[in-house]
């Protein structure tokens, strides 16, 4: 899968989780932001700097997302396999 699709599978996921995705361009101390998991009261959502690549997008996405228990959700093999690997960085 190339990096196009695994963002579109990867924002399909979040969507099932119930996270909403926020694309906005991040400002910082640091010349790039990424982005990441927050909760705002009951709500969660995955921030992500607009401005970043495709890559730098799934790599946020797949980071925040591997956090969570997605064992009784079906994934693609390949999509499980990569979201295991940013579950494991922490």
């Amino acid at each position: 899968m190339d990096d196009v699709a695994i963002l579109g599978h990867l924002e399909a996921l979040a969507h099932t989780l119930g996270i909403q995705i926020r694309y906005e361009p991040l400002e910082g101390e640091t010349p790039f932001q990424s982005g990441g998991l927050c909760r705002v009261r009951e709500k969660q959502f995955i921030i992500v700097n607009a401005v970043a690549t495709t890559g730098e997008k799934v790599q946020t996405l797949a980071r925040a997302l591997g956090r969570f228990d997605l064992s009784q959700i079906y994934l693609k093999p390949a999509l499980r396999a990569f979201l295991e690997q940013f579950g494991k960085e922490e």
